[in-house]
């Protein structure tokens, strides 16, 4: 077992794949496997430490591959157990660490286990191993309780017999073709611990746990009522809800902690958990449970310098109380970009998404200009960090996408009332004169992307200084080469109101960012600079000054 002055992830950047739109090296308008591992030369260039793979596991994809049929093998859309092999040792031969996505709380209606269980009479152990529960009212024909779904509507389907009569509920707090495990059985665990094997055994260096906040319900099912404005998985103030963060959900990763420390590598737990305050989160990093956990409440923080520096103050003092790095992160497939999202002018919960008719839509070029500042503070902060696909071009959120090209579930489970994540989804620009600008060599895309993107591909980006892709290198490879992952942040106690500015290291960083403020530029070299700069550093802008 390593030392924590050497374990890898405290002070990693780790770029997230969205496997469906990096890049298709097969021509369907899907990326696979074959594109990823033919682009990770790209990634290493970048600069980053890891790479971790949203799910390509065999799918029904009605969620995008979050509704997953099996555990254990690789989607024929995204390729073979031989492709992800030959993925894992390209990306080890370039010294990048391979994250894999693991989906805990539910599967798929299509898997053998709730197939099994649809055929099998109520109270079977078939049954057990996810949430069916008898209905309320006079014939059942209430659902269990008043559970929402993430995605909007009923968080209960009820089954029907063969003979077409109806019978029991089953509970699924995503997508209705995503029922719900019961962690509270034995035989659920063991097959978890044996999916965890599976993948360490051929080469993964740990997992992003989805919904690590979720899979444990409240004895009794209670009612529970969301807010209309809430945040879809969670992490608002409030009531404790009965199906998020119960405490019961770290026994599980207490054993799966154990289960990874069996091998060897340093291989880790990345909690997706929605939880506040920090103090709570926390909990999920404890020495005994997870290496890290995203931290949504930074990301979710207004583009305000108090704020910020309030977060971040509570961020490294929560997390170090329990001997872990802060996880930091801007943006994921979930979220809006942050290159849209900084300039917004309206609440925007997490899982709403943006489109045509969203109310107080973003300014693209003060959206892009807070976007790489913003990027710029994060990497220089202390810990880990990640990095969603196609941040480092800049892209911003597709919002023009046309109403019968969307997918995700939210929009059809909301009629059209939310968006959901489709915009921050859509597949990469690599090539700007290349069909589906390189993503795809038939220029098939499965969702559509803008053509103001011409402009942001990785080629057109790749000699220009002042490109965000050229801004995302240059701040990897100083983090790395000045240590900025393991130093101490110090707050510079004379910068103006309105302005973040810490020491680390041996530099000073400086950030502009409420409405207007303008400061001197220190004495010294400006190692990095979000924007041009000159005797002041102008708003909405980050600069990295060795004095």
């Amino acid at each position: 077992m390593s030392t924590a002055a050497d374990e890898w992830w405290r002070t990693a950047v780790i770029y997230q794949i969205y496997p469906r739109s990096f890049a298709d090296s097969s021509g369907d308008g899907i990326g696979d496997m074959g594109g990823i591992t033919a682009r990770l030369g790209d990634l290493a260039a970048l600069g980053v430490d890891a790479i971790w793979l949203s799910p390509f596991y065999t799918s029904p994809q009605k969620d995008a591959g979050y509704d997953v049929a099996d555990f254990t093998d690789v989607d024929p859309l995204f390729g073979t157990l031989a492709d992800f092999d030959a993925m894992v040792g390209r990306a080890h031969e370039l010294g990048l660490r391979v994250i894999v996505d693991i989906v805990p709380n539910h599967s798929s209606d299509q898997h053998a286990w709730f197939q099994a269980a649809l055929a099998a009479p109520a109270g079977s152990p078939e049954r057990a191993r996810y949430i069916f529960r008898d209905g309320k009212g006079e014939a059942g024909e209430l659902p269990p309780n008043n559970w929402e779904s993430v995605f909007g509507g009923p968080a209960w389907t009820r089954t029907v017999h063969a003979d077409g009569t109806p019978g029991q509920w089953y509970l699924h707090l995503f997508d209705s073709s995503q029922p719900d495990f019961d962690w509270s059985n034995p035989e659920v665990l063991d097959e978890f611990d044996r999916v965890l094997r599976f993948w360490l055994d051929r080469g993964a260096d740990g997992f992003r746990v989805d919904v690590a906040h979720g899979l444990i319900k409240a004895d009794g099912l209670p009612d529970f009522a969301v807010a209309d404005d809430a945040n879809s998985m969670g992490g608002d103030e409030g009531p404790q809800s009965p199906y998020w963060a119960q405490e019961g959900v770290h026994e599980v990763w207490r054993r799966w902690r154990s289960v990874v420390d069996e091998y060897e590598g340093d291989r880790i737990l990345a909690a997706e958990a929605w939880v506040v305050p920090l103090s709570k989160m926390a909990k999920w990093v404890r020495s005994d449970e997870m290496h890290q956990a995203f931290n949504f409440a930074y990301l979710e923080t207004d583009w305000k310098a108090a704020d910020l520096r309030a977060v971040i103050d509570e961020s490294i003092e929560e997390f170090a109380a329990v001997g872990a790095p802060s996880t930091w992160v801007l943006s994921n497939h979930d979220v809006v970009r942050h290159a849209s999202r900084l300039a917004l002018t309206a609440d925007n919960p997490q899982g709403h998404g943006i489109g045509p008719r969203t109310e107080g839509l973003p300014d693209p070029v003060v959206g892009l200009r807070r976007g790489r500042a913003a990027s710029a503070l994060m990497l220089a902060l202390p810990g880990s960090a990640y990095v969603y696909q196609g941040e480092e071009l800049g892209l911003p959120e597709a919002i023009d996408i046309p109403d019968e090209a969307r997918q995700d579930p939210t929009w059809f489970r909301t009629e059209g009332e939310r968006y959901g994540r489709d915009g921050c989804r859509v597949p990469l620009p690599w090539r700007t004169d290349a069909p589906a600008y390189g993503f795809s060599p038939t220029g098939q895309t499965w969702l559509p992307q803008p053509s103001e993107w011409a402009l942001l591909a990785r080629d057109v980006q790749e000699d220009s200084p002042s490109s965000t892709l050229s801004l995302y290198r240059s701040a990897l490879s100083l983090r790395r080469e000045l240590g900025l992952a393991s130093a101490t942040l110090e707050w510079i106690a004379d910068a103006p109101a309105g302005v973040l500015a810490f020491r680390s290291g041996d530099i000073e960083v400086w950030s502009t960012i409420d409405p207007g403020v303008e400061v001197a530029l220190p004495d010294g070299e400006v190692l990095l600079a979000s924007s041009d700069v000159t005797a002041t550093i102008p708003p909405d802008t980050t600069v990295w000054v060795r004095r």
